[in-house]
């Protein structure tokens, strides 16, 4: 029976899933598959009866096959190639005083094609770095310009948690996060303390987010005030932890509420009354009702003419000399 395998071709890179297909392997095998830039040996991460719910109706190729001995010597002597590519490739650049900076080199298992990973702050023109690499290894060369968080992703590095970052022990895909993450997550909005190692935002920030927003759903806004069975109070923060409501009341006192008890407040809250302490809903139903039908007019009906009902004859004019 086949299975669905998740495979890596690098530590830090994403799970591809092939179908195992006769070949019998597990968790850390090594394996032999065909991709669209050639032939690469890639690590067994993950074993599947089916494939993921995110990769339903996609096509599943079978892998290869299994590596030799003679793929695994091929293999070392890539990572060797990789190291001395990397160093020659960093005295190119220094000698054309290109700004950029060499992150990783991956060489495919059949050396058709050396990948150079790199990090600038902008374009740069290395099409004579291109050349000097061709003409020391023979081969197809790319040069893949990267972000900062996928070369944190590649380096590894340790966070402000004191672990390993979340990009480079099990982080596969990048999700955006935005300013306006820390600010529901009440985080002090200092650049040193929601930043990672990369200088952009926490990617933690994101994996909390969706608590925050259900949490805040069932929470009032922060600084608005409220009509409750406690009197006008107004609210000053909330905590997701405890799952409170602190408010202000018409004391000056603070109230640190329950969600459940800020809901039985709003619930208990008397009706609002006008300064003569009728309600107003009801005074103006009351109103209403006390108008007589003759003076609303009925549709269809016109407005009666200025000056009709009056029977008084208006002057005339005498002409002049009389």
């Amino acid at each position: 029976m086949s299975h669905i395998l998740g495979i890596k071709f690098r530590d830090h890179g994403q799970l591809y899933y092939f179908d195992s297909g006769p070949f019998v392997v597990d968790v850390g095998d090594d394996v032999l598959v065909q991709t669209e830039q050639g032939l690469g040996m890639g690590k067994v991460a993950l074993v599947r009866d089916a494939p993921p719910e995110d990769n339903e109706g996609q096509e599943i190729k079978p892998i290869f096959r299994l590596p030799t001995p003679e793929d695994l010597d091929i293999k070392r002597e890539n990572d060797i190639l990789a190291r001395e590519a990397h160093a020659y490739c960093r005295k190119c650049i220094e000698s054309r005083a290109l700004e950029m900076k060499l992150v990783d080199v991956e060489v495919l298992h059949d050396r058709g094609k050396i990948v150079f990973y790199f990090t600038a702050p902008g374009r740069i023109d290395f099409r004579e770095l291109v050349k000097d690499l061709v003409k020391a290894y023979h081969t197809r060369i790319e040069l893949r310009q990267i972000g900062v968080r996928h070369e944190t992703q590649m380096l590894g590095a340790i966070g402000n948690c004191g672990q390993m970052c979340c990009c480079r022990r099990f982080m596969r895909k990048f999700a955006p996060v935005t300013i306006k993450m820390a600010k529901e997550q009440n985080l002090f909005l200092n650049p040193t303390k929601i930043s990672g190692i990369c200088g952009r935002l926490l990617c933690c920030l994101s994996f909390e987010q969706d608590n925050y927003e259900q949490f805040q759903k069932k929470c009032p806004r922060v600084g608005k005030k409220f009509s409750t069975s406690l009197g006008l109070v107004k609210v000053l923060r909330t905590n997701l932890f405890r799952e409170t409501v602190t408010v202000l009341d018409e004391t000056g006192e603070e109230r640190e509420l329950t969600v459940d008890e800020w809901s039985a407040v709003i619930e208990s809250r008397p009706p609002q009354a006008d300064p003569l302490g009728a309600p107003k809903l009801e005074e103006r139903a009351r109103t209403e009702a006390a108008r007589p039908e003759t003076s609303r007019p009925g549709p269809g009906s016109r407005p009666a003419a200025r000056g009709a009902g009056r029977d008084r004859p208006r002057p005339v004019a005498q002409p002049a000399g009389r």
